[in-house]
């Protein structure tokens, strides 16, 4: 029986969506992600020299988040979808068959340039495939899930990884990633695109130039590529030194993965939430982010488990506020230029989450991480403060 035009839409979305929970699950279950670090350590690698590789992971995504988003809006972003996570198992690989510094190194420029493969062209994707079946208003609910889809991926990684490596060590955690990689690069080969890539003749770099013309014409535009940053940075940087929080609370060492679990479930909670709260206007996305400020900071000053709460509850209104400041995005682009753009705001979020690090490195030096926390909550107030007075 065909399907009537009516059920042809409701059915693209379903197998979009599929496919997109399933991507975003497999790229984000790196059996490596909670022991990575103790494979440096294992090898024999100073600290210095394991900072160095975090900064050379963080510098070459910022160098190549731009150049790879007009990328996308020049050829497939299905396509780069595709070769994203085919650079990082490569990346995997290196790592657990030669153990080095320098294997390591290169192991991190190639995981940076596959995550800046797939910033901005997935967004664009799902943004202009929504639109062609009448349900960008969808958009918010459908990357609210997508982000969550990836959270549960890391917390089923973090369950994983302790079996799997007891079972093989390094060399079977490091094979379970490179399979996980594989499967999301085979599974984005599905992931529908129906748009017409600009002109060959144009290139990347005009598609940038044009990209970057139109935001400083529209006010809209600009206003929301700096939002995203103003949203996303600082609870994204928070959320490396969450362990040290949590131990903080007094709990042992033993129950601090757990307690984590609490603060992942929080966030995952925010991407769930998108739907329902798609239409928030500018004076309800200020009071998420005072709302979420403050919760942040009530939970991290108490010192205590039951504290914790709260924190989860602020990371998911900052999550929930992180897609919608997106969606806001999204909305004000065109076609040709959305992964452009969309890599313009996450290049604004790479270099607000390296000043946030420098920051809280300087607060925590000199009080404990408590109080670190709480005066990470301030940004959301003034940006909070600054969306309400334009309201």
């Amino acid at each position: 029986m065909p399907l009537s035009p009516a059920r042809m839409p409701a059915t693209g979305v379903r197998r979009l969506t599929a496919t997109l929970y399933s991507y975003a699950f497999l790229d984000d279950f790196i059996l490596l992600y909670p022991v990575y670090a103790l494979l440096f350590s294992d090898t024999g690698l100073p600290t210095w020299q394991i900072s160095s590789l975090f900064a050379l992971w963080s510098v070459t995504g910022a160098a190549l988040e731009v150049p790879t988003g007009a990328w996308a809006d020049a050829v497939s972003r299905r396509l780069l979808l595709s070769l994203g996570p085919l650079l990082t198992a490569a990346g995997f690989a290196l790592w657990v068959l030669i153990p080095s510094y320098g294997a390591f190194a290169l192991g991190f420029v190639l995981w940076g340039a596959g995550g800046a493969l797939g910033s901005g062209a997935l967004e664009a994707l799902v943004y202009d495939e929504l639109g062609r079946l009448g349900a960008a208003g969808r958009y918010a609910h459908v990357m609210g899930r997508v982000r969550a889809a990836g959270l549960v991926g890391v917390v089923a990684a973090m369950a994983l990884a302790g079996p799997v490596f007891a079972l093989g060590g390094y060399p079977a955690v490091g094979a379970g990633s490179v399979l996980s990689c594989l499967l999301a690069a085979a599974t984005a080969t599905r992931l529908p695109e129906r748009r017409t890539p600009v002109a060959r003749s144009e290139g990347w770099a005009t598609t940038l130039r044009a990209g970057l013309a139109d935001a400083r014409a529209d006010r809209s535009v600009r206003g929301a590529l700096m939002l995203i940053p103003a949203v996303g940075a600082v609870w994204g940087a928070l959320d490396e030194y969450t362990p040290l929080l949590v131990r903080g609370t007094g709990v042992p060492d033993g129950t601090v993965p757990y307690l984590l679990l609490l603060i992942w479930a929080g966030a995952t909670t925010g991407g769930l939430l998108t739907g329902a709260c798609a239409r928030l206007g500018r004076s309800g996305l200020a009071t998420l982010l005072a709302g979420a400020a403050l919760a942040l900071a009530a939970g991290a000053v108490l010192r205590t488990p039951a504290g914790l709460l709260l924190v989860a509850l602020a990371f998911g209104g900052f999550q929930l506020a992180t897609v919608l400041a997106d969606a806001r995005l999204q909305a004000r682009i065109g076609d040709g230029r959305r992964a452009t753009l969309t890599s313009v705001a996450s290049l604004g979020t790479d270099v607000a989450t390296v000043v946030v690090y420098g920051a809280y490195g300087a607060v925590s030096s000199a009080t404990p991480h408590a109080t670190a926390f709480a005066w990470a909550a301030l940004p959301y107030l003034v940006t909070a403060l600054i969306l309400k007075a334009r309201g």
